[in-house]
């Protein structure tokens, strides 16, 4: 049974993933870590936490040496809207942290994953079926830390032999909790004001088509990496996942199935239709089906009658 410390874990993922891992592994076999006790009570109090900032070298360290953990999930990042804002704390943030994960990891002999995104492309991408293996040239910061970051990665697994792993996740929806600054964020707070006030302006205009993920799909990814065989693993950091690709405007027909009275308008924000707008439209998934057996479960469909049966007992 594996032992996991992840970082990050009161932001959208984390907060979701260490309770799942916990559901797999045990609470005490999980340790869930942030910058500081601020979110989720129950991911704070239903198994180990430690308040651990990743530019401090010295405390992950620490953590590794107290828990010997086998795998590291540094979930930990500054996301692409917010990075625009405060180029250079990301790059210190996503550069600097994921580089103390990795030589802590180096040391102790622990296995790291870590997420990269559909931000790691630009506009000169292929913009329609995305292939494994690209022209990556973004135009964020954002996108610019999460390139090397998959590079870096690559390097300690041929240089040093650390187990490194991660995927290029599309944007994630969630009832849960809510996103920390991403481009793809529209698509979460759409379901949130279609059940509390019936109405919504997209700050991203109609047309615009992104890869998109529901969390159940995106925990799943997590775990069957972790446990996927090595020796099947080809391109490790990091592997194309999609579940569907959308523009906001289909988003909006599926809810008005179901929320009839539902209305949407826009006011489209420029730098984050800017950064949309240099992503792909589609990504081609076949190397994480064919090396780890990915296989989503969630449609827009199947997505929106859940998120919306769930909010509407969490916002009652």
């Amino acid at each position: 049974m594996k032992k996991v410390l992840v970082t990050g874990a009161l932001g959208q993922i984390g907060t979701e993933l260490v309770m799942y891992l916990r559901n797999i592994y045990g609470n005490n076999n999980v340790i869930a870590s942030d910058i500081a006790k601020k979110g989720s009570e129950k991911v704070i109090e239903a198994g180990p936490f430690e308040i651990i900032d990743v530019l401090d070298v010295r405390k992950i360290d620490e953590a590794v040496e107290k828990y010997n953990p086998d795998v590291i999930i540094h979930l930990a990042a500054i996301l692409s809207a917010v990075g625009e804002s405060n180029p250079s704390l990301a790059w210190n943030v996503n550069m600097y942290g994921l580089f103390n994960i990795l030589e802590v990891a180096r040391s102790k002999g622990c296995a790291v994953f870590t997420p990269s995104s559909i931000a790691a492309f630009g506009p000169s991408t292929p913009k329609d079926n995305t292939p494994q293996d690209t022209i990556q040239r973004p135009t964020t910061m954002y996108g610019v830390t999460k390139v090397a970051g998959e590079l870096l990665c690559d390097y300690y697994f041929s240089k040093y032999g650390v187990d490194t792993r991660g995927v290029r996740f599309p944007g994630l929806i969630s009832y849960e909790a809510l996103p920390g600054g991403g481009t793809t964020d529209y698509a979460v707070h759409i379901y949130y004001e279609a059940v509390k006030n019936k109405k919504y302006t997209c700050y991203i205009k109609e047309g615009t088509y992104m890869d998109m993920m529901y969390m159940p799909d995106a925990l799943n990814a997590i775990v069957s990496l972790i446990e996927a065989n090595p020796d099947k693993l080809i391109h490790r950091n990091a592997f194309n996942i999609t579940a569907m690709s959308f523009a906001p405007e289909h988003i909006y027909s599926e809810i008005k199935k179901i929320i009839p009275e539902f209305i949407m308008d826009y006011n489209v924000d420029p730098i984050r239709q800017a950064i949309a707008d240099s992503w792909p439209n589609s990504l081609d998934d076949s190397a994480a089906r064919e090396e780890w057996g990915w296989n989503p479960k969630y449609n827009l469909t199947l997505m929106t009658k859940d998120m919306i049966e769930k909010l509407s007992v969490k916002l009652k």
